[in-house]
């Protein structure tokens, strides 16, 4: 025991003299954390419940402007804004504020918007009740004149949210005045038709039609989560980074890892520790535990920003739903698969420079290939193929279920053996080219 605490504290030793090192093991993923999540965490209050701020030019003021503005405002995930600098807004300014990337978005209602719609809407209940359907079509067929116009950086799902949310409402609208003005055209010609001894408007009544064809949903929509658990951690931009960069960073263990393996090779340091009466295993198993420590540390500090630091900043705090034993033994899983991997560059390196480009390299790639920084279900289906194969992406799928889909050991128990399979396969490796470097007198 003596022994491995000897190697032990010998490789913290080392990696503590290395402050290159120790700035990539935490100042890097600290870092990354901080920035990607008020960066995503923007976004995503941008696009959801925060509202996603909308020009709003009213130049018809009717009673369709007003009704599009209460239905619009109603929408949670739109902001409308109709005066800047306390000035209200015309459409010549709205337009510029949108091109200079001020706001995103503009709707303009103009002059005359909503006498055309009354005007259609009638034309087209007494082109139904003339049994005229070829022209009823032809009119409705015809746009009404509401322009939407965007900012030109927005990218296309931005603007599928905002033309959604116009055209579901225009919808409405359009719907409610079609049943009013159907409800006056009937009531008129059932008048015209008794010969006046039912007076307009006392058969059908155009409120109580408006209801049944706007309010009265028969098939409402209803958002669900997939699972049965209401008790969820809802998702954000901190249950998602700080897992997925903490984990980046333990597998950036690999440089300073594998540059210490040189260092000890290229010094001599481990052929004097090989002449002690200590075996190989003893201080491979020191150097291994040394290592993974300090990415438990390092997983922990990401936790401690995740908690504490990132509410300082706005952000949500990170909700680690009493998964604190899962999270570290999956934590503990990808540390031994991080050190497994940097053992194997560092025994295959022939020199410091070869280790750090191909540890810093690969990881990199393994991290994009894992969804560390794009979703994996947004990539092509030959990379996600790929992807199966990154040990960041079974780390990162482990700890997405337990910080966003509140998940246990259980769960997370396939994505854990299978970093520890890779732990023992990059062992392996490593051992065998040590093994036969020394039979060869490297």
């Amino acid at each position: 025991m003596r022994q491995f605490w000897a190697t032990y504290c010998k490789d913290l030793l080392v990696l503590g003299r290395d402050r290159a090192g120790l700035l990539v093991l935490f100042f890097m993923p600290a870092v990354l954390v901080l920035v990607v999540s008020l960066v995503q965490n923007n976004v995503l209050e941008t696009t959801g419940a925060s509202g996603l701020q909308v020009l709003f030019v009213d130049e018809d003021g009717s009673a369709l402007t007003e009704r599009l503005r209460q239905r619009l405002g109603a929408i949670e995930a739109l902001q409308l804004v109709q005066s800047v600098d306390t000035q209200p807004l015309s459409e010549a300014a709205a337009r510029q504020l949108v091109d200079e990337g001020d706001f995103q978005f503009g709707i303009l209602v103009p002059e005359g918007a909503g006498a055309l719609l009354q005007e259609r809407a009638r034309e087209l209940a007494r082109q139904a009740l003339r049994g005229d359907g070829e022209g009823a079509a032809s009119a409705a067929a015809e746009p009404l004149p509401l322009v939407v116009f965007f900012d030109p950086t927005v990218q296309g799902i931005f603007r599928t949210a905002v033309t959604s949310s116009l055209n579901q409402v225009l919808l409405g609208i359009e719907a409610e005045e079609k049943g009013r003005e159907l409800a006056r055209a009937l009531n008129t010609a059932f008048a015209a038709r008794s010969g006046g001894f039912m007076g307009g408007g006392a058969l059908l009544g155009e409120d109580r039609l408006r209801r049944v064809l706007v309010e009265e949903s028969l098939l409402p929509v209803q958002q669900q989560a997939a699972a049965s658990e209401v008790e969820r951690p809802q998702p954000n931009a901190v249950q998602q980074n700080v897992p997925a960069w903490a984990l980046f960073g333990m597998f950036f263990i690999v440089v300073p890892l594998s540059g210490a393996l040189l260092r000890e090779r290229q010094e001599g340091t481990l052929l004097r520790l090989r002449t002690l009466p200590v075996a190989y295993g003893v201080i491979l198993l020191g150097k291994i535990s040394a290592f993974a420590s300090v990415c438990l540390v390092q997983f922990s500090l990401m936790l401690v920003v995740g908690k504490l630091l990132l509410p300082l900043l706005g952000t949500p705090q990170l909700d680690l739903q009493g998964r604190l034993a899962a999270a570290y033994l999956l934590a503990l899983c990808a540390a031994l698969a991080a050190t497994g991997f940097g053992l194997l560059v560092g025994t295959a390196a022939r020199s410091y420079e070869q280790a750090s480009m191909f540890g810093a390299v690969s990881v990199v790639v393994a991290a994009a290939l894992g969804g560390v920084m794009v979703p994996v279900y947004v990539m092509p289906k030959g990379m996600q193929a790929v992807s199966a194969f990154s040990p960041l992406a079974w780390g990162l799928e482990g700890f997405l279920e337990i910080f966003v889909r509140g998940g246990g050991l259980a769960e997370v128990a396939p994505n854990a053996l299978c970093l520890l399979a890779f732990f023992a396969v990059t062992l392996t490796l490593a051992l065998t080219l040590f093994q036969r470097g020394n039979s060869l007198g490297r």
